[in-house]
């Protein structure tokens, strides 16, 4: 049987585009043995400019698109929430009931979460195997990408990187299933960290943060850094699933018959990536 492969993003920018075409080119030429059944948007038509643009790829490539906004499903009750945590849990339930709903035929063996800008809840998740990507190493900081880099910053870390863990209800902390690390000292990052030490004579942290942003050098080179790894990544992990050599069971992840508890290190596979001409290529 054909490994159903489900894509939920936001499609907020070009990056979301980019990580769809290469999982699409990477199914079209055999090196994940699946393919996308449907792909998921918690945005619609003319809600963004990005989004937009990425529905017509999805269109063009002929695999069944199903736009579903967030922004306005009961956005009363949505706006509840944003100071009372029941109502905003019980608007997620329903939200997340509607998606079920629209995605149900499909059937499913993983969902991948693409720059999906939502937090699911409980439900979905026990419904479906959900996969998500976090900008950091297993046990390092939590929140948005921009989020773990100040916090890499704030606490002069040596070294970080990307995962990929299953979806629970406890926001980026569900089990481990792969990953890749890489430094942040050497020769590229250590000029930097003296720069950033320097301003640190005059200002705070969060001075810089609010002053410079994503445009402080060291900030925008660690994002780089990580961000050249997340496509492989992914695209490796969902090729692991689909050849059947990774699988969930009862909300534990198994590696070909055996609990993986500490996840698989793909450094040598993503820096192979990294060396390569080609776009990306499974390495066995």
């Amino acid at each position: 049987m054909t490994f159903k492969i489900g894509w939920f993003t936001t499609a907020r920018d070009e990056a979301a585009s980019e990580l769809f075409s290469a999982a699409h080119e990477a199914i079209e030429q055999g090196l994940i043995k699946g393919k996308i059944s449907f792909v998921l948007s918690n945005r619609e038509e003319k809600e963004s400019t990005s989004s937009d643009s990425f529905f017509h790829a999805v269109r063009n490539s002929r695999i069944p698109l199903v736009c579903f906004s967030s922004r306005n499903f009961q956005s009363e009750l949505r706006l509840a929430g944003t100071k009372d945590e029941a109502k905003l849990s019980e608007w997620r339930l329903r939200y997340d009931r509607e998606i079920i709903a629209r995605i149900e035929k499909y059937q499913p063996d993983l969902i991948v979460l693409a720059g999906y800008m939502l937090i699911v809840g409980g439900e979905i998740c026990k419904r479906y195997n959900m996969i998500n990507l976090h900008p950091a190493l297993p046990g390092g900081p939590t929140g948005t990408w921009q989020e773990v880099i100040w916090k890499l910053i704030g606490k002069k870390q040596d070294r970080t990187g990307v995962m990929m863990h299953l979806v629970t209800e406890e926001l980026d902390k569900g089990p481990l299933i792969t990953y890749c690390s890489f430094s942040l000292r050497g020769e590229q990052f250590d000029k930097l960290w003296e720069d950033l030490a320097g301003k640190l004579r005059n200002k705070t942290l969060p001075q810089i943060i609010q002053e410079e942003g994503e445009e402080n050098p060291l900030f925008a080179f660690i994002r780089d850094e990580g961000a050249k790894r997340e496509v492989p990544l992914i695209l490796s992990t969902v090729a692991e699933f689909a050849k059947g050599k990774i699988r969930v069971g009862k909300g534990q992840v198994f590696a070909e018959g055996k609990a993986l508890r500490e996840g698989y290190c793909l450094n040598k596979e993503i820096e192979k990536y990294l060396k390569s001409n080609t776009r990306f290529k499974i390495h066995d």
